[in-house]
């Protein structure tokens, strides 16, 4: 009998992977969700989150849809994606205990939904009705009123329903947006991977790629999306599910975040107006992909195909504010190494880098 030592390898901490159970992506498919429910093993009770505009285009006659079923179902309305609602969710949802919670419409209510039912100790489903970023199906919420603006682990939705139908209504300006989100893991990668070699940080080589062919897979289909074809939403639903997933996986969201998500959250930081983070982070994947001696003509190049912002201009957002986010960006997350490293960019540094890349005139 032969024996193996192993003492002299090195292992890594354990993380903890969460991941939707139920996907449902296609035409209709809201109309499974009582289905989708009955099958998860909920049976009774439904406590829906969503926006007053959502109310009133879809989640109205989702919750009619329930109580065909014979559902219990109680409403709370959101409008901000801040501390403060999530507190007043969860209270709601410790007094009903509901079987599960959902969350209905764009980032604010997931995201709302999402941790407000981590801390009652609840599963919650995500029902999006715009495909503007990964949210839809990562563990991580990002929520105003914290000491940074960024996101913090919550859980992953238990089911995800994307009803194409639904979701082909939305401005395609979300669209672009989440096309830009998924883009933008082009750079988050590469800054993981250097991180690895640089500072041995753990590298989940199967979370990195997942996250990396998302990225590949939009931008080979940039013309297709563009088109506002069915076809071209799935593949952009998909995208942004799997980069959830690859956040899941890793056990934290350095996959689907790096430089270009740090410029984003200074701008939000700095800027009068922010865009939005997807189109903010397309636009930074640009300037971090210079960074890391990349192409990033050619993200340029597949953000214009899908008619996404390049530039501060076309997102609305002054020059100046492109260059201070960039010497803040460094800043955002002091435990996160990147291509900015600990010291950041000059004031000068930074406006060369947005001219160069066009981002700025």
């Amino acid at each position: 009998m032969e024996y193996y030592h192993f003492s002299c390898m090195t292992f890594q901490p354990p993380h903890y992977m969460q991941l939707p159970r139920d996907i449902l992506i296609g035409q209709g498919v809201l109309n499974k969700l009582a289905e989708v429910c009955l099958g998860l093993g909920f049976h009774s009770s439904i406590f829906v989150l969503t926006g007053q505009n959502v109310y009133e285009i879809i989640t109205h006659k989702i919750i009619r849809t329930l109580e065909k079923s014979d559902y219990e179902v109680e409403l709370s309305f959101i409008e901000e994606a801040n501390m403060q609602s999530v507190q007043e969710a969860k209270g709601r949802i410790k007094k009903l205990n509901p079987d599960v919670v959902l969350g209905v419409g764009g980032g604010k209510a997931i995201d709302v939904a999402k941790l407000s039912s981590t801390f009652a100790r609840k599963p919650f489903i995500s029902i999006p009705t715009a495909a503007s970023h990964d949210g839809i199906s990562s563990s991580r919420a990002s929520i105003k009123g914290l000491n940074e603006p960024t996101s913090i682990q919550a859980q992953a939705p238990i089911a995800i329903l994307a009803d194409t139908e639904v979701i082909s209504k939305a401005p395609y300006k979300l669209t672009a947006s989440g096309c830009g989100d998924i883009i933008s893991k082009y750079t988050a990668v590469r800054d993981w991977e250097v991180t690895h070699n640089l500072k041995n940080e753990y590298y989940g080589e199967y979370a990195a790629n997942l996250a990396l062919m998302s990225s590949k897979l939009v931008m080979k289909n940039a013309k297709l999306i563009s088109g506002k074809s069915e076809e071209g939403l799935r593949i952009i639903l998909e995208a942004l599910i799997s980069c959830g997933v690859a956040m899941s996986i890793a056990g934290s969201s350095r996959p689907c975040s790096g430089s270009e998500h740090l410029f984003s959250h200074a701008l939000d930081r700095v800027a009068e107006k922010p865009a939005l983070h997807g189109e903010q982070c397309g636009v930074g994947a640009i300037m971090m992909a210079y960074l890391q001696k990349r192409n990033w003509k050619m993200l340029r190049e597949k953000l214009k195909l899908l008619n996404a912002p390049t530039s501060a201009e076309e997102l609305g957002i002054e020059a100046k504010y492109i260059v201070e986010a960039l010497t803040l960006a460094h800043k955002i997350r002091l435990e996160r190494h990147t291509v900015l490293g600990s010291e950041g960019l000059t004031r000068e540094a930074a406006e060369a880098l947005a001219r160069v890349t066009k981002v700025i005139a």
